[in-house]
């Protein structure tokens, strides 16, 4: 019956490797989401926006959408405001010209290509048509 009990030593002993084998379970899940992403969002590919003289000079962003809206001078462009990586919301950088990605540092040129950082994919111009 004595060897029956679980004594301190067993029980601390299994709490242990247990705690150690959940450490490394989540490091090797949280490594492969970092290593392997799977953006859940993307912009549709179809979508209104408001009539171009609504919208000021420069960078808006429409939440909406998850979307910015570049206005320069009589041009508008569309760019994707999901960071291809895991899927956070890039800024505008003015003192740089380009959108960085604060979750884990990707850096997009202002037209949404990739310059640094762990997103695989660019950001992209979306396509826009006045209806």
């Amino acid at each position: 019956m004595a060897s029956d009990q679980l004594t301190r030593r067993k029980f601390l002993s299994r709490v242990g490797w247990l705690a150690t084998f959940g450490t490394v379970g989540g490091l090797t899940a949280a490594s492969g989401r970092y290593l392997f992403p799977n953006v859940l969002y993307e912009p549709p590919a179809e979508f209104k926006i408001a009539p171009p003289e609504e919208y000021p000079e420069g960078v808006t962003y429409v939440s909406t959408k998850r979307i910015f809206v570049v206005k320069q001078q009589n041009l508008i462009r569309v760019v994707s405001g999901v960071c291809t990586h895991i899927g956070c919301t890039v800024r505008w950088v003015e003192e740089h010209n380009r959108w960085e990605c604060p979750c884990h540092g990707s850096i997009f040129n202002d037209e949404g290509a990739v310059t640094a950082g762990p997103a695989p994919k660019p950001a992209g111009p979306q396509a826009a048509a006045l209806v």
